[in-house]
């Protein structure tokens, strides 16, 4: 009897090439994404060097069911999704580990409004498999393959024609681009080229291995970045991930810029020039993003982690922007999904019209955030949770995702990873000596709890 686990994390299905993904894996996933969408399905990868074993084995599932699929090659992530939403599809899948090392690669599936997967869906997707219950297409009815050409030049117009191209044209911007030998190289260079602005390439040819650096744009891996916009005397730095959901920054100083200061940038200059409006984002993220949305009459709705979730609930309440503090910006101008493409036009743009990034940074509001995490048995995430509540007020709690608690100088979030037997502690000041001093509180909580859990 197969034993039944949740196989979608967070972002899809991951796993290591021919351990979790081999060809029989995903092909198997192929067929349970057949059956449950049951349509035109695009497919799309990065650019790993499993890539097309991989997606040979998901498009043979697919088609296997009766359902046709559409190749779009290799893409960003946010492209496929914009041709799915565009186009007249059942839903769509990307082969991709994003941020993963090299020898990951995964399966991503997507809505046929193109936001990534629901948990229903997923769970659809999910019961196809455990049961293998497939729809098997006769010999005259196997689904059929075409391949689309133009859809990274599509993505690219469509970004071009949300931003203020005019104004970031006459800036004579020069801009170092490390497309993280990832997706990117396909679209990044020339959506630079197609709003005016001069560009210097790093990591710019696909390779699958990522000789350059890791494919996670985090400051260690993007050094060559750092040092190359002080080199160029740049304007920014742009710094992709893998399959090209998220962008990160670096400032014309050289000075890499977190996740969370340029998502409350973005919301800032879209609240400002809408005089208010919605920002969503996930409990995890720091309060910068809250404070500065607020001075133009921005209210801000918080969600459990995940981009999915917090797409959604931009759908359902009309907010303006949204996203992680990862780099992971979600603009409705374009589309409800991380969109890296979208979010370094959009920087482009507010900085064309409002100054250098370094200053348009420093006038955010102040916070300090420390980030821990406690390794715990699978079997005592429960236990330690339930055990940190018993510690804390009742009326200092938000429970929308894990527990977060509310002090009087800052607050603390404590959460069950979603995908590793971890803890995980965010904590929060305006003191970095507080900040630290309550992470370090609420680390020994939960391993003391840890220690004498069954």
């Amino acid at each position: 009897m197969t034993v039944r686990v949740k196989l979608f994390g967070t972002n899809g299905v991951r796993g290591i090439v021919n351990e979790l993904m081999s060809p029989d894996f995903v092909m198997k996933m192929g067929k349970s994404i057949g059956t449950a969408m049951n349509g035109n399905i695009a497919v799309a990868t990065d650019t790993r060097t499993s890539n097309i074993m991989l997606r040979s084995a998901l498009i043979s599932g697919i088609l296997s069911t009766g359902s046709s699929v559409t190749d779009t090659g290799v893409v960003p992530t946010p492209a496929l999704q914009y041709h799915v939403r565009t186009g007249a599809y059942a839903g769509g899948v990307v082969v991709t580990a994003s941020h993963n090392p090299p020898q990951f690669n995964g399966v991503k599936a997507i809505s046929a409004d193109g936001t990534e997967s629901s948990r229903e869906e997923e769970k659809s997707i999910e019961d196809a498999f455990y049961s293998e219950e497939f729809r098997k297409a006769t010999w005259n009815d196997v689904g059929s393959y075409t391949v689309c050409g133009p859809c990274a030049t599509d993505y690219v117009n469509a970004i071009a024609s949300k931003v203020a191209r005019e104004e970031i044209r006459r800036r004579k911007f020069t801009v170092v681009l490390d497309c993280s030998n990832g997706a990117s190289c396909y679209t990044a260079p020339y959506l630079m080229e197609k709003l005016g602005v001069r560009v210097v390439t790093l990591n710019a040819s696909p390779q699958g291995s990522f000789p350059g650096h890791e494919s996670e744009p985090t400051p260690e891996n993007l050094k060559d970045l750092i040092r190359m916009v002080k080199t160029a005397g740049a304007d920014m730095g742009i710094a992709h991930d893998g399959d090209a959901d998220r962008a990160v920054f670096v400032d014309e100083n050289g000075r890499y810029i977190p996740g969370e200061l340029s998502l409350a940038l973005t919301a800032k200059e879209i609240i400002r020039k809408r005089k208010g409006g919605i920002v969503v984002v996930p409990v995890s993220t720091p309060s910068v993003v809250e404070e500065a949305a607020k001075e133009f009459g921005g209210r801000t709705v918080y969600t459990k982690v995940g981009s999915p979730v917090v797409a959604r609930k931009m759908m359902e309440t009309g907010g303006l922007i949204g996203g992680e503090e990862n780099g992971g910006i979600i603009n409705p101008e374009m589309q409800y999904c991380r969109d890296g493409g979208m979010t370094a036009a959009k920087m482009l743009e507010i900085v064309a019209e409002g100054g250098k990034l370094s200053e348009l940074v420093d006038a955010l509001p102040k916070f300090y955030t420390v980030k821990l995490k406690v390794r715990v048995h699978e079997k005592q995430l429960d236990a330690v949770m339930t055990g940190v509540k018993k510690n804390i007020q009742p009326n200092n709690v938000d429970e929308t995702d894990g527990l977060k608690i509310f002090l009087d100088d800052g607050w603390v979030l404590v959460r069950a990873s979603g995908t590793e037997p971890l803890i995980r502690i965010f904590a929060e000041s305006k003191s970095e000596k507080s900040a630290e001093k309550h992470a370090s509180e609420y680390r020994k909580i939960v391993e003391e709890l840890a220690g004498r859990s069954p």
